[in-house]
């Protein structure tokens, strides 16, 4: 017996979507959901300093302090891309911007948090009265300053480095600036901007304790986050508390990673410069969902809908009459760099000016003196720190780089060991120092390394991975290997990652020296002897000259050491070190 199939009127019909849409679709709404559920708590009423929101110790507690935290980290990881396109891109482009851009940056790298903080806090909660915005606005704008200056250079670095080829394909296909930028040149940047992009909000979580707990000018302030519950357990000394915080920022950042940075570096594999295509990409489960859903393809239909209809609109009717000046342009006998140099240099004159007055007016001579002695001290620790992540991670991050199995084992646990703030270890190891009877001038050393080696390590791997394959695969045909290997491809290939991953390193180290060089444990205190403990103090006690003495001193080295050391290892890369 045949049976008649149903007419095609009769057929159920086809979902739109399917299940990874409806997946996404229910993660949206989640996402959405916490996003208004936490936001709401950042608009709550606030009169300093009295009656500063309280931060319970309850465990329960902890998964709204992580979102509130977390969603602080993820407003300023926007903020901080957005400079950094626009920043990197002047500064690459323009000589004359980047005669004064890159030293800029090279400061405002060098300001510790503290720094930033210190004056922040006062203004913005002067900006919001009655209203918590103004310290939440405060808090993110330290961590952003925490997180920008890592990724401004990485892309600046990839612009000044982009590839022969690809700059004279664009210029051979007459590209214009804004296709050149979309289709080119962030696409040569977007591996090393999405490793710092790692780097940088790993290390913004550094910072959290700082920016959620801060007392200045004798006034302390507290926003509730997983930072303040950490400030508060160190105060009671609860070690109970500690855990369960450790615990919580273990499982927030295997969850980022899962959710967030594994799709974005399994999708920017597609921009590794590879002729071949034999190596092994990284993968992510988020990724295949996005990927299999019919969202995007809807959304992305609809929008060339759209796309289609907007040149139809004539705005012939709303163009203004234009009139052409025929006049000629004389050459002017004045040297518009040497007018721009001396206008900056007046600038900068003043404010040392101001400086050197604020300073004198309240700090004796003989402390300024011994302030530059605390400051080589501190620059030591730096130098020890740049010394054992060299040596240390270098290594690891090219093998992590040049083996995606490898790196997809290596990579979530590379980004909890760079994510977790070292400074929740601090107590920990005050406990330690005090019980071996060890002093923080050596032991500031390791906390530093703790917080600032792993620039290094997130550049090498940024570096590995952006070595186009056919290189390597040449390199073993050539049967190169140990140290012929290091010396005529690794090195060379890394070198211009291992700079910027170095000089964030530097910068980091720096700024984690506020918080290595004075440690608590409860009443117990262990401070060294350096340039960081010194801000400390005084922005504690709301010593407005002895921060500003401090906080320049701070820049004069780091400004000092970037043009005396760095900008020549970054011509280097430049000129001799670039792919292509």
């Amino acid at each position: 017996m045949i049976r008649r199939a149903f007419p095609s009127k009769y057929a159920l019909p086809r979902s739109p979507i399917g299940p990874a849409d409806t997946a996404i679709l229910l993660g949206l709404f989640l996402l959405f959901y916490t996003i208004a559920r936490v936001g709401s708590g950042f608009f709550v009423a606030f009169k300093p300093p009295s009656l500063s929101p309280k931060v319970y110790l309850d465990p329960v507690n902890l998964p709204y302090y992580a979102a509130r935290s977390t969603l602080r980290m993820f407003i300023a990881l926007g903020g901080s891309v957005l400079f950094t396109l626009a920043y990197g891109y002047i500064a690459a482009k323009s000589q004359r911007a980047e005669k004064v851009m890159i030293p800029l940056l090279d400061i405002l790298q060098s300001v510790p948090v503290l720094g930033f903080l210190s004056v922040t806090v006062t203004f913005f909660i002067s900006m919001f009265p009655g209203s918590i915005l103004g310290l939440g606005m405060a808090s993110l704008f330290a961590i952003f300053t925490g997180q920008v200056w890592n990724m401004t250079f990485s892309f600046y670095h990839s612009l000044i480095t982009l590839p022969k080829e690809l700059d004279e394909a664009a210029t051979v296909f007459q590209f214009s600036k804004w296709r050149r930028f979309v289709s080119v040149e962030i696409p040569a940047a977007m591996i090393g901007l999405v490793w710092n992009g790692m780097m940088s909000f790993g290390g913004g979580w550094f910072f959290v304790a700082v920016t959620e707990a801060i007392t200045v000018n004798n006034n302390s302030y507290t926003l509730p986050g997983i930072g303040s519950y950490v400030a508060k357990a160190i105060l009671e000394k609860n070690l109970k508390a500690l855990g369960y915080a450790i615990l919580t920022m273990v499982v927030l950042i295997i969850a980022i990673d899962q959710l967030f940075w594994r799709p974005i570096v399994a999708w920017a594999e597609k921009f590794r410069m590879d002729k071949s295509t034999a190596a092994t990409h990284a993968s992510s489960w988020v990724l295949d969902l996005l990927r299999s859903s019919k969202l995007p393809r809807i959304f992305s239909q609809e929008w060339r809908k759209v796309r289609r209809r907007l040149p139809e609109i004539s705005f012939k009717r709303f163009r203004r009459p234009t009139i052409k000046l025929t006049w000629k342009r004389k050459k002017s006998r004045i040297n518009e760099d040497l007018v721009f140099g001396i206008i900056i240099g007046t600038i900068v004159v003043g404010a040392i000016t101001v400086g050197i007055h604020i300073i004198t007016s309240e700090v004796p001579a003989r402390e300024i003196f011994s302030v530059i002695g605390l400051g080589f001290l501190t620059f030591l620790r730096v130098v020890c720190l740049l010394l054992f992540a060299s040596a240390v991670w270098t290594p690891i991050g090219v093998a992590i780089g040049f083996n995606p199995k490898l790196s997809r084992i290596a990579q979530p646990i590379v980004l909890i060991l760079a994510s977790f703030p070292a400074n929740f270890l601090f107590p920990a190891a005050t406990i330690i120092f005090i019980r071996l009877g060890l002093g923080l001038n050596f032991g500031s050393i390791i906390l530093m390394i703790l917080g600032a080696q792993w620039y290094v390590l997130f550049n090498s791997i940024a570096g590995a991975m952006a070595v186009p394959n056919d290189l390597r695969e040449m390199a073993a045909n050539m049967r190169l290997s140990g140290i012929p290997l290091w010396r005529k491809l690794i090195l060379p290939a890394i070198f211009p990652a291992w700079v910027t991953g170095a000089i964030t390193a530097s910068g980091g180290a720096w700024n984690a020296s506020i918080v290595s060089e004075v440690v608590t444990w409860g009443k117990s205190t262990l401070t060294a002897d350096g340039v960081g403990a010194y801000i400390a103090k005084a922005t504690t006690t709301g010593d407005a000259p002895r921060i500003v003495l401090g906080v320049s001193l701070m820049c004069v080295f780091v400004v000092l050491s970037n043009r005396l050391f760095w900008r020549k290892l970054y011509a280097l890369a430049e000129t001799r070190y670039r792919l292509g």
